[in-house]
């Protein structure tokens, strides 16, 4: 402050050395045009000297005018210095802020570089597990082709295990139907038996009338005898057909061996009950002798 100061005083004062030396040189030149060979009058004189000082009074007027314009236009200078150097302040910290952020950044472009070299190295390692993926997924495509195969294969043993099955029920169903048929069958056998075994106790009980029915009687438990065995030959039938829907229902699995030793047992059961029969029929007889 104290230099600029100094620097418009200076100004100050070559502009008024200035303006005292031209009025200095006017004065003489004044002095010489009166005091020269060619004399005027008085008067035109007096009129140039008026016009001269009027001049002289209004180059005052504006020397004063100019000194207050480049006073101003000083004291601006200042203000505008003054600011620039504000400002050249504020560039300073700002370019001390950009240094320190500039290292910043070159520290952070070096921590970057060496990310990026561990990022090619994992690139790297994820091209081989993505070769090593491709060889996987190309072994797993055949073993998905393979699956495929014994799927479908699979997918076509069911098919004819759900044909078997069904031709099985309907063997199954069939041999319900015989089933049904010898129960009736029995039945019926069973009524007949019923049957003669009543007409026996009736038989049993009338008194005979010559000494010719002992006779009588035996041919009459002779002929009963084959009707109680007709029922137990049904009874094996539909034992037999029993088995045959029994194995059909394990869909085969049944060794056929069991089967016939099962018939042999209904064999030997049906010829107990046959002798269990008869040795009643005959107990009858004797008692019927008997009376």
């Amino acid at each position: 402050m104290a230099a600029s100061s100094k620097s418009s005083q200076t100004a100050k004062n070559v502009v008024i050395a200035l303006l005292a030396l031209w009025s200095i040189i006017s004065l003489i030149v004044i002095v010489v045009w009166a005091t020269s060979p060619d004399l005027k009058p008085s008067a035109q004189c007096r009129a140039e000297l008026q016009d001269l000082t009027e001049k002289l009074e209004g180059s005052r007027v504006v020397w004063g005018k100019h000194k207050e314009a480049l006073e101003e236009k000083v004291l601006e200078e200042r203000e505008k210095v003054d600011l620039q150097k504000t400002e050249i302040l504020l560039l300073h910290g700002r370019l001390n802020a950009t240094n320190a952020s500039l290292e910043e950044c070159q520290q952070e472009n070096v921590i970057l570089k060496g990310n990026i070299s561990a990022l090619q190295d994992t690139i790297e390692q994820l091209r081989h597990t993505q070769r090593n993926l491709t060889v996987e997924l190309r072994l797993r495509e055949d073993d998905i082709e393979t699956l495929q195969q014994n799927l479908t294969l699979a997918f076509h043993q069911t098919q004819s295990c759900f044909s078997l099955n069904a031709a099985a029920e309907s063997q199954k169903s069939a041999a319900e139907s015989q089933t049904k048929a010898c129960k009736t069958e029995l039945e019926y056998q069973k009524k007949q038996l019923q049957k003669c075994r009543s007409d026996s106790a009736v038989a049993k009980q009338t008194p005979p009338p010559q000494q010719k029915q002992p006779q009588q009687d035996k041919d009459d438990n002779s002929a009963a005898s084959p009707l109680t065995g007709i029922p137990v030959l049904t009874l094996l039938v539909c034992s037999a057909l029993h088995l045959i829907t029994y194995q059909l229902k394990v869909d085969g699995k049944q060794p056929a061996r069991l089967n016939v030793i099962h018939i042999y047992k209904l064999t030997d059961s049906a010829q107990w009950m046959t002798n269990s029969t008869a040795s009643t029929v005959a107990q009858d007889d004797g008692g019927a002798w008997a009376d």
